[in-house]
Formats: structure tokens, sequence, C-alpha cells
């Protein structure tokens, strides 16, 4: 089908789709789309698929297992079941986001007090709850229901035991461990002897247009204008559109790189010689992964190293952490906060343990001492981090995409306590607040620091939402202390946004996003104090956020989804001299930076590579790829729905009546968008059929006669000046589309294109109006001119460098 046409119905329907809830069936296979659809584009309907088909059993409900629970509960599993044995303490309230003051009062028990709260997330997630015992003596033939088993706050020898069974089971039941302690934390996992993955970089194939192919063994392929390639040797491509040597087209071969822009293909010596045009499309192929039970890998660990810096630092944790297991064990306790006795026992027990490794590396005191000293505690950001990990872990268990985790991670956080070495034991003791498991880890000084902070964050998207809940586990602005969080997002709150901003209930549909989530923020700590705003940070409100406010301020935090916004914010931050924390994301990808005044670069002193622009006439008449149709799509909504109907309405609120406009122009006064209104004005239309006729002609411009015209200017057999073919990669010869009122893709494109133009022209239309049959009517009565294409006018054609058109007049844009 034509790109143009499937791309600009795409935008059509999208706009024009309301927010509702379908049907929710337990069985139902239909992804809702205008939930998961920011999702859905990541990860694929195949994915999405095996997630609604899988079942997760997560045991523990601390600060990490919440993490994880509403991670994956947001993704869309058709069923979690959440097990935790413990009560509700005052020290959840500072590690768990779901777990409120009259829970700890009434001595709840954790899972019942998390279990509705993860549930009300996503409806379309069956959420079970479990507090029966779970030890050595339990009967694990239970977890043969589940495709994945995830274990939190588990004892070493009872992961191994569920490992085991996990791992024997056929096919194997993906297992994932995780913990953290103080400022460690790892996880684990196992998922299978063989585990298969069908897209290990989830990165869309790119597809490359062909210079040249030789004829020779092996055959050698140039990309078009030294376009790199990004293969890789070892690799499959497939061709198409190859003239000359159309033996390749359709066929699959190896490739071995030969530099950014050649790779071969094996023998093309018998093939015949290449002419030109010509694609290459990289072959996804699958990979396989082989995973070892827990028993051997704690002896031989497989380490992903996430520091680059600390390269010793994996093997160092799995040390003191097995160590830290084995204290456990032998005085069925944590080490006391500040003990420095427990310290040294658990320095020699990490030593001990070190010796009996066959990957291992030397001991690091130091860290096992900060160990030892917080172990008690938990930093509700590296819970976050690693419980994101961790889901992301179980997503790539049940779906079989992208490549996993082989098979220790493990992440610390030593640098925030480097300034704390002066710090006395007392500094960290508990006061019976829900403060104290932070404290363990940083002390009263720095949660002070904490609670002081006046914090300003633009953006209450998905980022926003995580950094807010974070900030309400760390007490960061605290009304008491004369903290203040402020935070600004101009955008209300839609129903896709509910797949990944955890903060909003399908409630808060329409309810501005910043109020929102502070009122959301608040129930998490009633002690916060936040200030909403509804303003955009730009130019515009720099009254309101002036130098003064800007001064006030210890840190301005970056959730936004643009880079123009980030610029803005980040040089306002630098005149001030304030520090900047930025994050973003993009499909599977995540970046985070800390700008410190004086200390690093700012966010405005590095740009990416600028964009290479798209030449007009390609937009207009040769798009050759996706991205020239997904642009042209744009451009021609934004033409019809929003410039024109802009231009139609500042003309009249510059021109108040008829009779003044009539009067100017007796008066042969010129006025500033008198054609595209007089235009507008004869077109208008008045009915909900004049709607559908609007839109069948705009189906006629779009897709036949603008193809016709071209073909009629250049026929297939065009010639260039040195002989070479008009028609050639990457330009494209189109075909023009008879509409058939049997496809449903044409059919689409009418309905919506007509239901936009009655909304911008205030039509009304009814249900029976969107019917087929009425639909149908309307068209068949819609009389099409007859068209016969403008004469060839080009006055003369040359190839250009990057083998586009010149031409000087010729009008079939």
């Amino acid at each position: 089908r034509c790109l143009w046409c499937s791309t600009l119905t795409g935008f059509f329907e999208h706009i024009s789709e309301s927010i509702t809830y379908p049907n929710m069936a337990a069985d139902s296979m239909e992804i809702d789309d205008s939930l998961y659809s920011r999702q859905r584009y990541v990860l694929g309907d195949n994915a999405m698929q095996q997630m609604a088909q899988s079942n997760v059993f997560l045991s523990g409900l601390g600060g990490l297992g919440v993490e994880m629970a509403k991670n994956i509960v947001l993704a869309g599993v058709k069923a979690l079941t959440v097990h935790d044995t413990k009560k509700c303490e005052t020290w959840d309230l500072g590690t768990n986001f779901f777990i409120r003051e009259e829970d700890v009062l009434s001595h709840r028990n954790r899972v019942e007090t998390v279990y509705p709260r993860i549930a009300e997330l996503n409806p379309y997630v069956q959420v079970n709850m479990s507090s029966a015992a779970l030890d050595e003596t339990t009967d694990l033939s239970f977890l043969k229901n589940y495709q994945c088993v995830i274990l939190t706050e588990v004892r070493i020898h009872l992961q191994k035991k569920i490992n085991d069974f996990c791992h024997s089971q056929q096919p194997p039941i993906k297992f994932i461990s995780c913990d953290v302690y103080g400022i460690c934390a790892r996880i684990f996992c196992d998922f299978g002897n063989v585990f298969e993955v069908s897209d290990p970089n989830g990165e869309e194939p790119k597809e490359i247009f062909v210079q040249s192919i030789t004829q020779d063994n092996p055959g050698i392929v140039t990309c078009m204008d030294n376009r790199t390639h990004g293969f890789q040797t070892g690799q499959c491509v497939v061709f198409r559109e190859v003239n000359g040597m159309s033996e390749l087209n359709g066929t699959t071969r190896q490739i071995t790189v030969l530099s950014p822009y050649t790779f071969s293909i094996g023998d093309t010596s018998s093939l015949q010689p290449y002419a030109h045009g010509g694609i290459v499309l990289l072959v996804k192929t699958p990979k396989t992964y082989y995973f070892e039970k827990m028993e051997k890998q704690l002896l031989e660990p497989t380490c992903l190293t996430p520091d680059f810096s600390k390269p010793d630092a994996p093997l160092q944790m799995h040390a003191a952490l097995l160590a830290l297991d084995l204290y456990q064990e032998q005085n069925q306790r944590l080490p006391g906060i500040g003990s420095l006795q427990d310290s040294e026992v658990l320095i020699k027990l990490t030593n001990e343990i070190n010796k009996t490794l066959v990957n291992k590396a030397d001991v690091n005191e130091e860290l096992v001492k900060w160990l030892s000293r917080s172990a008690r505690g938990s930093l509700p950001p590296l819970a976050a981090a690693v419980g994101g990990i961790a889901s992301q872990e179980a997503l790539k268990a049940l779906t079989g995409k992208f490549a996993p985790l082989q098979q220790w991670f493990y992440l610390d956080a030593m640098e925030v306590l480097k300034s704390l070495d002066s710090c006395s034991t007392e500094e960290f003791f508990p006061k019976g607040d829900r403060y104290d498991a932070l404290r363990a880890c940083i002390g009263e000084t720095m949660c002070q620091k904490l609670h002081k902070m006046r914090t300003f964050m633009v953006g209450c998207g998905a980022i926003g939402c995580e950094m807010l809940k974070n900030f309400a586990l760390l007490g960061v602005g605290l009304a008491s202390n004369s903290g203040e969080i402020t935070i600004t997002d101009p955008d209300l709150i839609e129903k896709s946004n509910l797949n990944r901003q955890f903060l909003f209930r399908p409630h808060h549909i329409q309810k501005p996003k910043s109020s929102t989530a502070a009122a959301a923020t608040l129930e998490i700590n009633p002690q916060l104090k936040i200030d909403a705003h509804l303003h955009k940070v730009c130019p515009a409100t720099e009254s309101m956020y002036s130098d003064e406010f800007y001064t006030r301020l210890d840190v301005v935090v970056t959730a936004l989804d643009n880079v123009e916004a980030r610029r803005y914010v980040d040089s306002r931050s630098v005149s001030n001299q304030r520090a900047l924390l930025d994050s973003g994301t993009m499909g599977t990808k995540g970046h985070t930076e800390i700008i410190v005044p004086n200390l690093t670069e700012s966010y405005n002193s590095h740009r990416d590579p600028p964009e290479e622009e798209v030449p007009f006439c390609t937009l207009k008449s040769f798009p050759a790829v996706i991205e020239h149709t997904i642009q042209w799509a744009r451009d021609k909504f934004e033409s019809a729905f929003t410039h024109k109907p802009s231009i139609y309405n500042k003309f009249w609120q510059t021109y108040s009546s008829a009779e003044e406009v009539l009067q100017r122009m007796k008066a042969q006064e010129s006025m500033e968008g008198s054609f595209q209104v007089i235009k507008l004005l004869s077109r208008r239309p008045t009915q909900w059929a004049h709607c559908i006729t609007l839109a069948r002609l705009k189906f006629e411009k779009y897709f036949k006669r603008k193809a016709i015209q071209l073909l009629h200017s250049f026929p297939l057999d065009t010639k260039l000046k040195d002989g070479s073919l008009f028609w050639q990669s990457p330009k494209r010869p189109p075909s023009p589309i008879e509409f058939d009122l049997k496809d449903s893709l044409h059919c689409s494109f009418i309905v919506s294109a007509a239901k936009l133009y009655a909304a911008v022209y205030n039509i009304p239309y009814t249900e029976k109006d969107l019917s087929l049959e009425a639909i149908s009517q309307i068209i068949t009565d819609v009389k099409i001119p007859e068209y016969k294409p403008a004469e060839k006018v080009c006055l003369f054609i040359t190839r250009s460098s990057n083998h586009m058109t010149r031409f000087s007049s010729l009008h079939i844009c």
C-alpha cells in the first residue's frame, strides 16, 4: 500500500481517537492501544501478547519489591501474585510508597495493605496476594503455575532451592532474585539452560541504499553517498529493488564488514552485472543465551560491569554480600548500625569466602565496612534503580525480546558516603520515624539537608512521577524544615500516560498533571511542602521564574520531553549558578546528567550532531524511506488542521466584520491572509456530507493525481544528461491509487479526515453518519472531475551530488 496513504491515515486516526476503555475480557488478547501505545511501539505486538499471557510470582514487598510490582503491573502481564509475611512498620514509610501511617498504627500485614494499591494501577492485570509461609519445608509445586518467579528479602539457601526447582522445569520457570542492603544491591537471573532472544537490541533495521555491487568473489557492496551502514560481520542482509544483478533480490546473504561504507556478500561472479538501484535491509536473527544455576554461579560468577571506573566492584560486592548472607545465617540478624565488632566479623567472613571463589577480586574493606554499617537501611533511589532493572529483566524473560542480564548485576552507592567518614556513629542510629532506613545509610546531618532542600522540578510525566516518589521517601522539602518542592507542567493527563506515570489513575484523566501529582505525592509523605504550577518555563514566564526565584533554590530538576526546553532551563540554571539534574528516556534507552556549577560542563556545552535535513522536493515528490512519508504527513496535517484555521481566525480577529473587509477590498487595500481566507470560505463545508466529499477529493489529490502528474512529467524511461535513468535509487516511482470502498485503509482515511474537518468547522455528526452504509452513499454520489496532467515544463534535469533532481519550474508538489 502507498506509504503516504498509510502514514497520513495513521495521523488522522490518532488525533480523532476518543479516550475510552474497551470491555475488559480476562482472556482478551486485544491490545488497548490508547493505554499501551508508547510501550507497544518499543516492544511490538508479539511481545505484548506474550506478556498478556504470563503469570508472575513476586515475594517480598519492601521498597525493592513494591518497585517491581508497580513496574510489572504497569507493563501489562496477565496476572501478578504478590507474597509477603511481614507487618507494616514505621521503617516501611521511608521505603514503601504504598504504605501509609494508618497502616503502621493498625499493624496491618504489608501484603494486605499494598495489594489493592498495586491492583488499581492497571485494570487489565489480575493481582493476587499470598501471605503463606515460604521456607525450606514449602512444597514448591505451586510455582509451576508461573512463567517467572522473583524473590526479594529471601535468604540465599532458600534462593538456591527455589532456583533449582525453577531451572529443572520444562520449560524452565524464569528466575530472578534481587536484594538491596544499605548502599549495595544485587540481581541474579537464570532463564534456563537455553534461552532464545528474538531481537537482542531492539533497534529498527536500517535501510541502506546501494551505490554499486561488484561482480566478483567476493562481491563488494558500496553504500550510496558514503553513508555508513552500521553492520557487523556475521550479520545477514536481504536485498530488494536491485537492477541488473536482479538475482540478489529477495535473497539473504551473510556479510563481512570491510569498512564503514562497504561490505562483502560472497560470490557474485556468476550473477548478471549490477546496473543501478538496490536497497539492503538488515535481517534480525535470533540469538541464544545460556544460563547456569545459582549453585554454580555463586562460585564462578558472571558479572556485568555497570561502572568501568570500578571494574573490580562487582566481584568485590559478590564476596561481601555472600559474607553478609553467611553472617545472617550465623547470627539470625544483620550487622548492627555502627558496630565495629560486627564490621570486623563481616570483613573476616568476606576474606574467607573470597578464597573459595573461582572468579574473584581483592577484598575492598572500606566497602565491607560501609555495607556492615548500612545493611539494615535502604536508599530509596537505589531501590528504585535496581527495581527498574530487575523489572525489565522480568519482561525480557517473558517476551524473549532484548538481551538478558548474564547473570549477576551489582550496584553500589559508595560515592554518597565519601563525605561521611568523619560522622559519629550516633548520626546513623534510628529515631523511630519514617526516615530511619535512610538515616542508617547517610546519617542525620545529610537527612536534615534533604529536609531543608528547596527544589524546582520542570515536568510531571513519567520521570517526574518517579522523582516525586523518591523525593517523598527521602523527605526532600519538608514544610517543618522550611523546605519546598515547586513543580510545574502545563499538560493535562491522558489515558496513554497511565501506562508509565504511576501517580495517575483513570479518574484523573483530563486533570492537570502537576496538581494531581502533588496530591498523590503528599499521600506518600504528608510532611512535604509542594507548590504546583501549570506554567511553561520559557522566556514568557521569566517574570514568575525570575532570577530571584532561582536564587532561592538549591537544585533544579528537569523531567522534560524536548531539547529546546532543556536548553532554556539549563541556561537559567547556569546564569543563576544552580545545580541541575537532567534525565530523559527514548524507547529502551535513558540518560541522566548531573550539572554542578563550576565543576561540570552545562547541558548547552555539548550538542548532538545536527539532523540531516530532508530536501523539500524529496518530501513532496521523491520519498524514499518511511521517515520521509511521516514528515510529509505531518506537514499536510499541520497545514489543513492547524495552520489554515489559525490564519482564518487571526484574520477575523484583525478585521471585525465582513463589511469592513469589503470596504478595504474596494479601496484595494492589502490585507494579510485575505487570499487564504477567501479560498477557505469558498470551500467551507456546511454539513457532514460536505466533509466526506472534501476528504474524498483530498484522497484523489494526494494519492492519485500527484502520482499521475509526476509520472507524466517524468516517465519511467526518463534519462538524465549523463544517460543514467532518472528513476533509480534513492528515487522511487510512485504508483497511483484508485479509491476502493472495500479497502479499510482508504475508508479509514476518508472517515478520519472528515471527522477532523467537522471538528474544525464545528459541524455535528451522529453515529449513524459514521456507518459504512452512510459513508458509502455519500462517496458514491461524489463527482470526481476528470484529471489531465499538466504538460511537462521541465527546463533541465541534472544529477546533483546527493542524487536528487534539480528542475527550474515544475509545480507538482
